[in-house]
């Protein structure tokens, strides 16, 4: 039988795994693979490289929210749901942070703080019952893939490979978003969207050079 002692040193484990970089490998190889490098200006590649900061700290932001959740879900399938959706984004991470180290940058200073916010309020959302984690998850989600389409069409036109990455992750993330609504979550109303679309302002303009 598991026990919450356990969950604490699994979600410990993970946050390590998590903020440290090279901690964690890939299930699945980068979309980026297939394209070779473009000729970036100093000022394309310090751009590309902010964008894909900023997507970094979202997937460190995503590891924390659900290990949060499933620390304090109250259903065994859901946080059988929270670690499994977990464990798809390391994926994600990953190929942000290998990224980034093609672009001659380093993941955001700012990621512990922003992962113990973010652990903290899935922690709560938990807390609340699981038709609002689930639906915490999936107003999230739909937030990130915001930002990501926004991002799909800044990056350089030629930064084939930062596209790429970026466009699978929209994919992944559309399909975590509906599969946490299908599982019994809440739908978000829009005031509540609004203020979670203001917080990840602060995120996103931190992160693009810190």
């Amino acid at each position: 039988m598991i026990t919450i002692t356990d969950r604490f040193i699994t979600s410990f484990d993970r946050a390590l795994k998590t903020l440290v970089p090279k901690s964690n490998q890939a299930s699945q190889k980068s979309p980026a693979r297939d394209y070779i490098d473009a000729e970036l200006s100093d000022s394309e590649k310090r751009h590309a490289a902010g964008l894909m900061r900023i997507n970094h700290t979202g997937e460190v932001c995503a590891q924390a929210l659900y290990q949060g959740q499933a620390l304090t879900a109250k259903l065994t399938e859901v946080r059988d749901t929270m670690d499994q959706a977990a464990d798809e984004e390391i994926d994600h991470l990953v190929w942000c942070e290998d990224r980034l180290s093609q672009l001659d940058a380093k993941p955001s200073l700012l990621n512990p703080l922003f992962y113990g916010l973010s652990f903290t309020i899935g922690a709560l959302a938990g807390k609340a019952g699981d038709k609002y984690s689930l639906g915490f998850v999936a107003a999230t989600e739909q937030q990130v893939c915001k930002h990501l389409k926004k991002h799909l069409n800044e990056l350089p036109e030629q930064d084939q490979k930062s596209k790429a990455i970026l466009t699978q992750m929209l994919e992944d993330e559309e399909k975590h978003a509906q599969s946490a609504l299908d599982s019994g979550g809440i739908d978000f109303p829009e005031s509540v969207q609004k203020i979670m679309t203001s917080m990840s302002e602060v995120m996103t303009k931190s992160t693009y050079r810190i």
